[in-house]
């Protein structure tokens, strides 16, 4: 390989690092500012449903307790397309409907069972668009959530650099 082409392929590495969200590592849920008005109040609830059926608190934590709805929020308007961002939605709205022609009640009231029944269906479907929009959100609700502090530091004991440092130690010669 010759040196310049070395070097480009090293500014484009650069560059990218660069360009990758910093709130996205170790975040918390006040890191996040959510100005944008992308998501209406009611897709806001709907997609904070959906990450609290995929990770519900139970004995522990859930998604919510650490605020994985907003950071999927911030994720899919920063990080993902206009095409994917409308797809989210889109999705969103036909899991509420879908909830309300089986189970005769909105997602947002459906108990955890009929909620991952309807999830499930998604997850199996022969529609590209949903199968996107699950395997999407269940993928960025787990990463959220490990990647969250709360998470990382209070119950994985993630350390950023194992082990002590100890600089100035006479040393007996």
């Amino acid at each position: 390989m010759n040196r310049r082409d070395s070097l480009k392929h090293l500014a484009v590495a650069a560059g990218s690092m660069l360009v990758l969200p910093a709130w996205a590592r170790e975040w918390n849920a006040a890191d996040l500012n959510l100005t944008s008005a992308d998501f209406s109040p009611a897709e806001q609830e709907l997609l904070a449903s959906v990450a609290d059926t995929i990770i519900p608190a139970g004995n522990s934590i859930g998604a919510l307790t650490v605020g994985v709805d907003k950071f999927l929020q911030k994720l899919i308007v920063d990080c993902y397309d206009r095409e994917v961002q409308e797809n989210v939605k889109q999705q969103l709205g036909g899991l509420d409907s879908a909830a309300q022609n089986v189970f005769k009640k909105s997602f947002l009231t459906c108990d955890q069972l009929q909620r991952q029944e309807l999830l499930l269906k998604l997850s199996a479907s022969e529609n590209k668009s949903e199968k996107d929009f699950f395997d999407l959100v269940k993928s960025e609700t787990i990463r959220g959530f490990n990647t969250s502090r709360e998470v990382m530091i209070k119950h994985l004991n993630y350390k950023v650099a194992p082990g002590h440092y100890h600089g100035c130690v006479d040393v007996k010669a």
